[in-house]
C-alpha cells in the first residue's frame, strides 16, 4: 500500500501507452491526403512492417538465448506490477517492436520520429518498471528495432512503396470525402485559407 502512489500511474501508464503507440502509427497512414504524396502512408506502413520484422528477430534470438524472465530469477528482489509472462526475457518484445516504429517513422520524418522515440523509450523504461525485463532486455530490443528499421527503410523501401501503392487504392477512394468534409469545415471556420 505505500508504494501505491507510483504503482497504480505506473501500471496505468503501461497499460494505455502500448495500444496509444500503435494506434498513433497506424493514424500516420490518415496524414496523408488521398491521391497525394505518400510520406506519411510509407512511414506508417514502413514502421509497421519494422514492427513485424523485429518481432521474427526476436523469435529467434529468444530461441538462441533464452533468459528468464527477472521475477522468475530474482523472486525477493523484483516486485511485479503487470501480469506475469513465461516467455523469454531478452529481448524486450515491447521495446524492438516500439524502437522499430519509431527508427522507421524517423526516417521520414525527424519531428515525428523524434517524438516516436520518446515514446518508445518510455515504452521500455516502463517494461523495467514493471518488473518484467532487465535494461538490457530493453536496449537489445532497442538494437533490434534499429535494425529492423534500417533494413525496412532502406533494402526494403521498393517492396514497402509497392504495398502502400497497392493499400491506397483501398484507402484513397475512402479517405477523400472525409478529407473534403474536414477542408469544407476547416474552410468555413477560416482555418484554411
Amino acid at each position: 500500500a505505500t508504494r501505491d502512489w507510483l504503482e497504480d500511474p505506473t501500471t496505468a501508464l503501461a497499460d494505455a501507452i502500448v495500444p496509444l503507440y500503435a494506434l498513433a502509427t497506424v493514424g500516420l497512414w490518415f496524414l496523408a491526403r488521398p491521391y497525394g504524396p505518400a510520406r506519411w502512408k510509407l512511414a506508417s506502413a514502413s514502421a509497421l512492417v519494422a514492427a513485424a520484422v523485429a518481432l521474427l528477430a526476436n523469435q529467434a534470438i529468444s530461441h538462441l538465448w533464452e533468459r528468464p524472465r527477472p521475477f522468475t530469477t530474482h523472486t525477493a528482489l523484483t516486485h511485479v506490477l503487470g501480469a506475469r509472462t513465461t516467455d523469454p526475457s531478452f529481448p524486450s518484445d515491447h521495446a524492438a517492436a516500439a524502437f522499430a516504429i519509431a527508427f522507421a517513422v524517423f526516417a521520414f520524418s525527424r519531428r515525428a520520429g523524434a517524438a516516436f522515440l520518446a515514446v518508445a523509450a518510455l515504452i521500455g523504461l516502463s517494461r523495467i518498471a514493471l518488473g518484467m525485463h532487465y535494461p538490457t532486455d530493453v536496449l537489445a530490443g532497442l538494437l533490434v528495432g534499429l535494425a529492423s528499421a534500417t533494413l525496412v527503410t532502406r533494402a526494403g523501401r521498393p517492396w514497402v512503396s509497392r504495398l502502400v501503392r497497392l493499400v491506397s487504392r483501398v484507402s484513397d477512394p475512402l479517405l477523400r470525402p472525409v478529407w473534403g468534409g474536414m477542408r469544407r469545415v476547416a474552410s468555413s471556420l477560416r482555418v484554411l485559407p
